[in-house]
């Protein structure tokens, strides 16, 4: 069994749950999952099955989509609901749409986040949650994310409690922490903040419309269906060009030859090999050598 399946990760699963209950309903161990989604998001969680974990690092090199809130007025230790408030501040008058729309446009591009305590980023060998829940402090190393798009999509302004809660869509790549950019931005806009809400809505090139639930997937299986919403492992290459190679070829390439530029009609630095209508293989340039060398084996059978 090889494929992808674009699982709904449902609220209050982690992504290793969805992991260890898929490995009992397909009945295989050798199941990886593409880019961690926290317990209290829900949304496209890509599901790699067999030689397809294999392209687990190039479904996750794809950009993904969320749709969010943010709750202007306080924050917590987690920058989600889900921690204790550590700070309260009175949205006194409503924040106006065109200053938020300011600061979202100031944070898109290249930008550099420091990832929040409760996450899984490991420094010294342990996660920064690890040092949280110990009550210690760490440095957090920096990353560098981009953002192409973070757009208001509505504001509302709660007169009562004096707090403010903005809808948006972010599209991101691998890495970023919405919640964290949630967060700054309610500190640009001079309030703490909370992210509220998060769905994803496009990961690994599949969207929500194409993800199938726990249930989805155990009956898929319970009619011998599964190939319907399985897609194979191609479907996370589809970036690197196509080089459709002939069966004397393909018997040297399951042995890694290396292949002669002329041998490539096309002049990328990564392309995928094609025998038989699948992809087997990903080879590299080596420009030293004037050739292409294998990168990763995908599929010799």
């Amino acid at each position: 069994m090889d494929g992808i399946i674009p699982l709904y990760k449902e609220r209050g699963m982690t992504s290793h749950d969805c992991v260890n209950q898929l490995r009992k309903i397909l009945h295989t161990k050798k199941i990886g999952h593409s880019g961690t989604l926290d317990p209290n998001v829900d949304g496209v969680l890509p599901i790699c099955i067999g030689k397809a974990t294999k392209v687990v690092e190039y479904l996750m090199a794809s950009g993904k989509q969320y749709r969010g809130q943010l709750l202007i007025g306080k924050m917590t230790t987690t920058e989600d609901l889900d921690g204790e408030v550590v700070e309260t501040a009175s949205v006194d008058r409503p924040i106006e749409v065109e200053k938020i729309e300011h600061q979202m446009q100031t944070m898109t591009g290249l930008i550099t986040q420091i990832p929040p305590m409760y996450s899984a980023v490991k420094v010294n060998g342990r996660k920064l949650y690890e040092y949280a829940r110990a009550g210690e402090t760490v440095v957090r190393p920096e990353r560098q994310v981009m953002i192409t798009k973070f757009e208001l999509t509505s504001s509302h302004y709660d007169s009562v409690q004096h707090q403010q809660t903005v809808s948006f869509v972010v599209e991101c790549s691998k890495g970023t922490y919405v919640r964290t950019l949630a967060v700054d931005l309610a500190r640009h806009l001079g309030y703490p903040g909370v992210m509220s809400d998060l769905t994803r809505l496009k990961s690994g090139g599949f969207s929500l419309d194409q993800a199938k639930s726990l249930a989805e997937i155990e009956a898929a299986v319970a009619t011998d269906s599964l190939n319907e919403i399985m897609f194979p492992l191609d479907y996370a290459l589809d970036e690197f060009p196509r080089v459709t190679i002939t069966g004397d070829i393909w018997a040297g390439v399951k042995n890694g030859i290396w292949l002669k530029l002329s041998e490539v009609p096309v002049d990328d630095p990564i392309v995928a090999i094609e025998f038989d209508h699948q992809i087997r293989a990903l080879y590299q340039k080596n420009t030293q050598h004037a050739c292409y060398q294998p990168l990763k084996m995908l599929n010799l059978d």
